[in-house]
């Protein structure tokens, strides 16, 4: 369908996306904890996967796409002891945990509403499929990978890498995993230290458990996207994706996990979208950069100057490859704002301009083939790894045509109809369809402006220039520039 490659983690390589049953697509991405408010580490890898589903289904693939909600099984540290993340928030709120984890559930939808992103086309929780993780561990067991010990199995990591190669997608090397790690004070129950939890046997204070052959208790972290995966995508998909920080040892886990009870690697491309920072630091809470979705969106933290709306994040985000580091500061989200706002005045225009040569002037061989290979550079920019930056560079190639035809700086008539059209609506398309951009209108927006410029007219053509001035002052408050023309007067957000 086209030249698609995908850098695939497992090979360290970019391969050409070869779907194993095509057009069909089975995208796996891990989803979200729920015990806390969607923050930036959200939003890359739920707009990252978003534009590769978008594009995957622009080029006419047929995506399913399943990204989980965890809501069980995560424990403190991402480790095999201590507390679960959401059984503990329910305790200090004094709710039930299923309270916490909906709450949470119901505040990432709305952020990622917000963001643009599709919902997928399946998002299973943990807790729903606690029949499902209890027959993998019980298929594992039988396969001779895992060990019971009272109450609680484990997988065999030194036994799994007999016969498979435990570490391969991260390039962790199991002697040194062995050798770098030791059992506290010598009580852990694990055969090794790098064996890892299938099911946990539950405490008596412990909220969330469940009844199994092993007694009562819970699935640990990793078991989930195994069981989700494998009942919603089959046993081998083409897609599994998520943050760079799951690379080990999540991902690296349900590896081991698919190949013993399904004998194959879970998925054929692994992808991972790099981190971010906060001013040139990892974001954590007890360094104070710890900021929520909504606290960029209302502006509501110490280290933002002003609020920065939905958009603006999402088009910040594409303006790098996914596999680059992002630094959030506000210089880098203010310059966002303005190529954002550049983006969107130009869409406006590209919707509404018509074409027209009543001058009728010939056709310019160098302006069609400027905007021809702009429009194949976007494309093969995508093309190579989902390289929104790039796409995003070529895209102002032809933003700077549709508006130059507007200001009258160039007539449409030297591309053409056909290409004037393949312009525009190649624009509109890849700021809508794939990247996922839309224009942010206020409530009654339209009936405002048109009003507001209205008035504009009128004090103008009574040069009244007192009138002028407020109405464009006022306008201003607004975000929105006067723009005044030979033949009208129009609007843009000012960038």
């Amino acid at each position: 369908m086209s030249d698609l490659k995908i850098y695939n983690t497992l090979s360290r390589k970019k391969e050409t996306f070869e779907p194993l049953n095509a057009p069909f697509v089975g995208m796996y991405v891990c989803g979200p904890t729920v015990y806390g408010d969607a923050h930036l580490g959200h939003a890359r890898p739920a707009i990252t996967f978003d534009t590769v589903y978008r594009y995957l289904s622009h080029l006419g693939y047929k995506v399913r796409y399943v990204r989980n909600i965890t809501d069980v099984g995560h424990l403190q540290g991402d480790a095999d002891e201590g507390e679960d993340k959401i059984a503990k928030k329910a305790k200090l709120e004094q709710l039930e945990p299923m309270e916490v984890a909906q709450m949470y559930t119901d505040s990432y939808h709305r952020d990622m509403l917000a963001l643009n992103t599709i919902k997928p086309s399946i998002e299973p929780r943990a807790t729903g499929h606690i029949p499902e993780q209890i027959a993998l561990v019980e298929g594992i067991l039988k396969e001779g990978l895992a060990y019971e010990v009272d109450g609680s199995v484990y997988f065999d990591v030194m036994k799994y890498n007999e016969s498979y190669q435990y570490g391969k997608l991260s390039g962790r090397v199991l002697e040194e995993l062995v050798s770098g790690s030791r059992d506290l004070d010598g009580q852990s129950e694990k055969r090794n230290a790098v064996d890892f939890a299938l099911w946990k046997k539950a405490s008596s204070e412990h909220l969330m458990k469940w009844e199994s052959p092993w007694g009562l208790g819970f699935p640990g972290w990793h078991l989930e996207c195994t069981a989700m995966s494998s009942k919603y995508l089959g046993k081998q998909f083409d897609i599994h994706g998520g943050g760079m920080d799951l690379m080990f040892p999540h991902h690296e886990c349900e590896i081991a996990q698919g190949n013993a009870c399904n004998h194959q690697d879970p998925a054929k491309y692994w992808m991972h979208n790099n981190m971010i920072t906060i001013n040139g630091q990892k974001m954590g809470k007890s360094l104070g950069n710890f900021i929520t979705l909504q606290e960029l969106f209302t502006g509501k933290h110490d280290l933002l100057e002003q609020a920065y709306s939905p958009m603006t994040i999402r088009y910040f985000i594409l303006t790098a490859h996914y596999r680059s580091t992002l630094d959030f500061s506000n210089d880098a989200l203010k310059a966002a704002q303005k190529g954002y706002k550049k983006i969107i005045n130009a869409l406006r225009i590209a919707k509404t301009l018509k074409y027209s040569n009543p001058d009728q002037v010939e056709k310019d061989a160098d302006q069609i083939k400027q905007v021809e290979q702009s429009i194949a550079n976007a494309y093969r920019a995508l093309d190579e790894d989902f390289n929104t930056a790039q796409a995003i560079g070529h895209l102002f190639n032809l933003l700077k045509k549709i508006n130059s035809m507007y200001t009258g700086q160039l007539s449409p008539g030297v591309f053409g109809e056909e290409v004037f059209e393949k312009t525009n609506q190649t624009f509109i398309r890849f700021v809508e369809e794939i990247l996922g951009l839309l224009e942010e209108k206020t409530d009654n927006q339209e009936g405002l402006l048109s009003l507001l410029i209205k008035l504009y007219s009128e004090a103008k053509l009574a040069r009244d220039y007192n009138r002028i001035d407020e109405i464009r002052a006022s306008l201003k408050d607004l975000g929105i520039i006067v723009k005044d023309m030979k033949d009208k007067i129009d609007w843009a957000y000012e960038e």
